[in-house]
């Protein structure tokens, strides 16, 4: 399906709300949310938030419990309505649906992982992934297809016939990305679908979502309360605090200038060369004829061009420094990676 956008246009999420609340006044007033619970006994999930998640991106919302991120991603869908604003949806806003133009909206368009992804105990992993094709009367033999070939995505093949209880957690989360996938949905909203994870599960499963989302060109607005996964994950980031969006950017931007004091605390002590990956450090592939002794451009060891530092230096030490060409998503050489142009990466961020 066709990659869509996502745009928050002034969105307020009030909840409490009684005769004496004016929103209005609170828009122009801009109270805080202390003072708008002191004062009208209602709580601003969200206040004033706009932004867009362009077509095949991720878009990170990052921010504390409490922080409004979880009620934000829930508008997309409208499990939530929102008190004013607009959700723009592949240049729709969805406030102007009906609730049968929405059902069909999420059915068709919208896939969503949440940290405790659900699965029904009683049905096969396959069955579990097949669930939304089933309420489409799609037959036996198209939900078994598509559902094989999703688990063939999360590297879950020849699972199909297993049931949840026989699964780890991280298996169990990688059902649920295939089941939100079997949809061929353009649009994927990720609610901390990691976070109860090990840290390596999660890093593995990190690393397999940002190579099949942009394998897929999905736009996914994904959630999150840990900033190395929204550097890793995000095209963009969005800090959120009591409601409100404080700062969005790059991962450079955010860790490298910080507009608010929040968003610096928050920041504090992470270090910029997490940013460091193969597009970053790779040199221009014309200077670039042979590599090594002599040895032909085309059997140098081919790089992802979002590998991390962390793989880079690992990957230089065990090819003996031999220079690494680096591809793109359609596998063309782009650019190589050497021993000298890691170290002048490494030392711009110091």
């Amino acid at each position: 399906m066709k990659a869509h956008s996502v745009e928050f246009k002034d969105v307020w999420k009030v909840f409490g709300t009684g005769s004496k609340l004016d929103l209005a006044s609170v828009q122009r007033n801009d109270l805080s949310k202390a003072a708008l619970l002191e004062k009208y006994g209602c709580v601003a999930a969200v206040a004033g938030v706009s932004f867009k998640v362009e077509a095949s991106e991720i878009f990170c919302v990052m921010g504390l419990s409490g922080s409004g991120k979880s009620t934000l991603v829930r508008h997309v869908n409208r499990l939530i309505k929102p008190s004013s604003g607009q959700i723009i949806v592949g240049g729709e806003d969805i406030n102007q649906k009906s609730e049968n133009e929405m059902r069909e909206l999420r059915a068709r368009t919208m896939g969503m992982v949440f940290q405790n992804v659900a699965l029904l105990p009683h049905r096969t992993v396959r069955d579990n992934v097949a669930l939304s094709l089933e309420l489409r009367k799609a037959s036996v033999r198209q939900r078994r297809e598509i559902a094989e070939e999703k688990l063939e995505l999360v590297q879950l093949a020849g699972w199909g016939d297993r049931y949840p209880d026989q699964l780890s957690g991280g298996m169990k989360q990688r059902v649920g990305l295939a089941r939100a996938l079997a949809a061929d949905p353009a649009i994927l909203l990720m609610d901390e679908p990691f976070s109860a994870l090990d840290p390596l599960i999660r890093r593995e499963l990190q690393d397999q979502f940002k190579a099949l989302s942009t394998k897929l060109g999905k736009t996914t607005l994904f959630i999150t309360h840990d900033l190395d996964e929204a550097v890793r994950l995000g095209h963009h980031i969005g800090v959120m605090k009591d409601g409100k969006m404080l700062q969005i950017g790059s991962a450079d931007e955010i860790l490298g200038s910080p507009n608010d004091p929040y968003v610096e605390k928050f920041v504090q002590g992470s270090s910029r060369l997490k940013l460091l990956k193969a597009e970053t450090v790779m040199l221009p592939l014309e200077e670039f004829k042979t590599v090594g002794q002599g040895q032909p451009l085309a059997d140098a060891p081919r790089l992802r061009l979002d590998t991390p530092i962390e793989e880079l230096l690992g990957l230089s030490n065990r090819n003996g420094n031999t220079p690494m060409v680096v591809v793109d998503g359609s596998g063309l050489d782009v650019g190589v990676i050497t021993a000298s142009s890691i170290l002048r990466g490494v030392h711009e961020r110091l």
